[in-house]
Parts: C-alpha cells; structure tokens; sequence
C-alpha cells in the first residue's frame, strides 16, 4: 500500500520531466494557433522571398509600361514617315507631270514646298543630276562614232548654265548665294559629262533657246567653260523667236537630218527638247529645277 504514494510521485515526476524535455526540444520555436511550427530563420526567409517577388512583378510592370511606350512612339513614327512619303511622292510625280504639260507657278500645290525645299537644299536635284550623267557615260562608254564625224549628240547649252533660274527662284528661304551654288555645281557636273563626250570623239552640236541677238555672249561663255570657239551651236532666227521651243528645236533637227547628220541622242533637262520627230536613238532627260518653283 505504501508503493502507491510513490508511484503517483514518480508518475507527477515523469510528466515533469517530459515537459521540461520538450521544453527543451522546442528551444526558439513559436507555436501558432493552426498547429503549424515556424523558426525565425524560415520567417525570415519566407519574409525576405515575399520581398523579393515583390520587387521582381513590380520591375516587369516597369518594363512593360516602357515597351508599350515605346511601340506606340515607333508605330507614332512610322505612321508620321508613311505620311510624309505619301506627300513626297505625290509630289515627285506632281512635279514630273509639271514639266511634261509645262505648268505655271501658280500652279504648283502649297503642300509640296516642303519637297521642293527639301530637293533643292538637301542636294537631291545635284544627285538626280550626277546619275544621269554617269547613266550617259556608261551608255556612250560602249559606243563609237564612225570616222566620217555625221555621228552627232545635241547637247542644251542652257543646262551648262541654267539660264531660266532667277536669283529669286523658289522662294524667299532660298538666299542668292545658295541659288547661284546649285547653278553652278549643277553646271559643272553637266559641263564634265560634255568635256567626257568630247573626249571620247562624238561631236557636241549645242543648242539654246536664246536668239541669234545673243550669239556674242553664249559663245563666250562656252569658250570661258573650256569649248572651242568653232563648236556648232544653234540658235533661234528672227523667224523662230515667235515659235514654241520645241517646234524651234524639233525643226532645226529635221534640217540636221536632212543634211545628213546622224543625231545619236539628244541631252536636254527640258521637255520641249523631246517633241517631234528625228530625235537620237537613245535620249536622256536631265533632272530640271524649273518646274519645282513656287508661287512667290
């Protein structure tokens, strides 16, 4: 009877000792109230991920604000360049059927002075200008005049020294100085194609627009450019002054043809050098700034 006493105080003992062990066991850790155990390090870990993708969908939506701005500024340009290529265009052609009907000023739309700025100033006529010319030389590269010299080429005189530009060509944002640089790169570059023709054995016959009255003062400006003094040159009679340019000019080519002149090609900016008959077997039509004026 006496063993009971004891075992109930060993038995109160065991249970205190169990605690204490598992008071031990349990050390730092935290008990919550579903049962789940969680060490401050897997806190922190967990706390530190949350950060972490916190800061990760916060910088993808950045990115994304970005890119979406960006791709609306790029599809903004594209469709401004679109626009201003349709304009360029339509303008392009405007100007070419310009010179085909010989339109007026006044008749040139206001919405293509930005082109016609744009052709002068940033050199597009000076280059339209130097391929032609080489598309001239490569063509002629591969041919040869006989030797009884009836093999001729026209070639406008007025485009060596661009006669029908003004000094207040185009409009006021053009300066005098910045018309009289084209006119004379433009004429040089032609005056190379001629001394290159020249030098290959075709005879040059030049042709102007300017009458007889003028004779003096065109052959010294062909001299002064590097011309023998003995060129061909045609010019308008007192009969022909009243005539239309091309009739002048396609009359003087059946005298030439009726002569016995062969014409190998006719080198002309002017659409009126192209009208009628007996012209060369291959033609080439310069780039022309006389058409892209604007109404001042």
């Amino acid at each position: 009877m006496s063993s009971f006493p004891d075992h109930h105080a060993d038995s109160g003992d065991s249970s205190h000792s169990l605690l204490s062990r598992r008071g031990s066991e349990m050390g730092s850790q935290y008990v919550t109230e579903n049962g789940v155990y969680m060490s401050s390090f897997a806190a922190t870990v967990f706390v530190t991920a949350l950060v972490t993708i916190g800061i990760l969908m916060l910088t993808l939506l950045v990115s994304l604000t970005v890119m979406l701005d960006s791709c609306q500024n790029r599809q903004s340009g594209v469709i401004k360049k679109s626009k201003a290529s349709v304009h360029y265009d339509y303008c392009k052609l405007y100007a070419f059927h310009a010179e085909l009907n010989n339109l007026e000023v006044d008749e040139f739309p206001t919405i293509c002075k930005q082109y016609v700025l744009y052709y002068t100033k940033e050199g597009q006529f000076l280059r339209d200008v130097n391929l032609t010319t080489q598309i001239v030389e490569n063509y002629f590269s591969n041919l040869k005049p006989d030797n009884d010299r009836l093999d001729v080429i026209l070639m406008d005189a007025d485009d060596l020294f661009l006669l029908d530009i003004t000094d207040n060509y185009i409009s006021s944002e053009l300066s005098t100085k910045q018309v009289e640089d084209v006119k004379f790169l433009a004429g040089s570059i032609v005056l190379r194609l001629c001394m290159k023709l020249q030098a290959s054995g075709w005879s040059l016959v030049f042709f102007t627009r300017q009458p007889t009255s003028n004779r003096n003062t065109t052959i010294q400006s062909l001299t002064s450019a590097g011309f023998d003094d003995r060129m061909s040159l045609i010019m308008r009679s007192k009969d022909e002054v009243q005539m239309e340019s091309w009739e002048y000019l396609s009359g003087r080519r059946v005298q030439l043809h009726s002569q016995g002149i062969r014409i190998a090609s006719v080198i002309s900016s002017h659409m009126d050098a192209f009208r009628g008959p007996c012209l060369g077997k291959q033609n080439f039509k310069l780039a022309n700034l006389i058409h892209y004026k604007l109404e001042q």
